[in-house]
């Protein structure tokens, strides 16, 4: 039995922290001790009492020890590994992210990776990471770090560039979405049961959230060639991939959508868009998918209204204390999430596995600014990250991905100076912001910037955000 800390950067989560104790819980041979380490310490506390009946529960085969932090130094002291996954702010900032650029006909489906929601945030988020890695390199150096915070290639790149020599990936599940939708046009092409997700042999690359499948392989079939059938057949009703659904289920559900984006952008490209639809309207011209609200009931998919949100967190927090408090009862089972098997490849415990990760670009994305962070597939095996070469992206699709991927580098350099200027010119090269004239641009950032001043006066000394 391998004995090791973590340490849970924002250890006082709703919704993932969940997930990840009940797969701890089902580590056979790992134990130890997570410690939590959130400036909600009433939240952590929740949390440690829900890992407290997780140990309880008869499917559990790994028990941990789960204590909290009010000082993350204390936290980190000793960490084998460390998770980060943060909200930077509150729901308060994210609605004005997402919901202030609609009065400059701007809509955003998520509004946490590109666009004016995300560079916002980046903004928020970008120095709160300086810390992270400060405090990372003086506690557990050696550790391995893994970001699971949006947006989620500024913070992996904050962390790498303020500590060069951490150990650090973003994981991101999106992916896995896309292998499930090829599950799904297996079983409705080939009539075969749906297969499991991981039987999808996939190569894949991009940035997070814009990733991209130039491979796919089930049993020897080429998974892409079965696309245009299973595209024709379901186009304009739309396919819901998530197999706890019905193919029709996405229509209530605002987390959800029918992936006719993504099977138009295989039909006009030839590659296989590997994120949700309500991401990948983000990273293109606002003119394409997400003009207004009548292209998005077009497109199949919804605008998650951040109301939603904060509704949701009330039901997730009363829920929480429900588990805490024993009136409830959390169900201890494997998620699809791949965080610990990573983490057991890593302490040499499983043969090597190949994911998708975040990491720094070393080639393994020619065509990508080197030093930037992209997603490709990686080998992790003892103690070892290793990115591979992946095929290279069609021209018209590297020239979409390599204007984000830029954005992104400007807006996290921009952030890094504390420069409003560079971080305005990011801003307006936003494919999102394609439409907005300069004046109307800087009246939007300069409001926007103006509702999140609070999560910025501490690091932009001057005081001054506005252009």
């Amino acid at each position: 039995m391998k004995n090791i800390k973590i340490a849970y950067i924002g250890g006082g989560s709703k919704a993932w922290a969940r997930v990840f104790m009940t797969d701890l819980a089902l580590a056979e041979g790992l134990c130890g001790e997570i410690a939590l380490y959130d400036i909600d310490i009433p939240a952590a506390e929740l949390n440690k009492k829900i890992g407290a009946r997780i140990n309880e529960d008869t499917n559990t085969v790994s028990k941990w020890e789960y204590k909290v932090y009010p000082d993350i130094g204390e936290a980190l002291d000793g960490a084998d590994f460390v998770a980060c996954s943060i909200l930077p702010g509150t729901f308060d900032e994210m609605e004005s992210d997402v919901h202030l650029p609609e009065k400059y006909g701007i809509y955003q489906s998520v509004g946490d990776t590109v666009g004016p929601g995300g560079v916002l945030r980046a903004m928020r988020t970008v120095p709160i990471y300086e810390g992270f890695a400060r405090e990372i390199k003086k506690h557990c150096p050696k550790a391995w770090v893994i970001n699971l915070t949006n947006p989620m290639t500024a913070c992996t790149k904050t962390l790498f560039d303020v500590f060069p020599e951490i150990k650090a990936f973003g994981c991101c599940h999106e992916v896995f979405h896309a292998q499930e939708f090829l599950c799904c046009a297996a079983k409705e092409i080939l009539g075969v049961p749906r297969p499991n997700r991981k039987e999808i042999v996939i190569d894949a690359c991009g940035v997070n959230h814009f990733t991209w499948i130039t491979e796919a392989n089930y049993n020897g079939r080429d998974m892409l060639k079965l696309l245009p059938e299973f595209t024709e057949k379901f186009y304009y009703k739309g396919y819901c991939e998530r197999a706890d659904v019905s193919p029709d289920g996405f229509r209530d559900d605002p987390f959800l959508y029918g992936n006719k984006v993504k099977m138009d952008l295989f039909n006009r490209f030839g590659v296989l868009a590997a994120a949700g639809d309500r991401h990948l309207v983000e990273f293109m011209n606002n003119s394409w998918y997400i003009k207004d609200k009548e292209a998005v009931n077009d497109w199949l998919y919804h605008l998650t209204e951040v109301s939603y949100r904060k509704k949701d967190r009330i039901n997730k927090i009363a829920q929480s204390k429900r588990i805490a408090a024993g009136e409830e009862k959390i169900e201890v089972k494997k998620s699809d999430e791949e965080v610990v098997d990573l983490m057991k490849a890593l302490l040499g415990l499983i043969p090597a596995v190949v994911s998708n990760a975040n990491v720094v670009n070393v080639g393994q994305m020619p065509d990508m600014p080197l030093g930037s962070v992209v997603e490709t597939n990686c080998v992790f095996s003892l103690d070892s990250v290793k990115p591979i070469a992946a095929k290279r992206l069609p021209e018209a699709v590297n020239a979409l991905v390599l204007r984000n991927a830029q954005n992104i580098e400007n807006t996290y350099y921009g952030v890094k100076h504390r420069n409003v200027k560079e971080i305005f010119e990011a801003f307006m090269n936003q494919p999102l912001c394609s439409n907005l004239t300069l004046s109307d641009g800087r009246e939007l950032f300069n409001r926007m910037t103006d509702k999140t001043k609070e999560y910025l006066r501490d690091y932009y000394p001057a005081g001054n955000f506005k252009v």
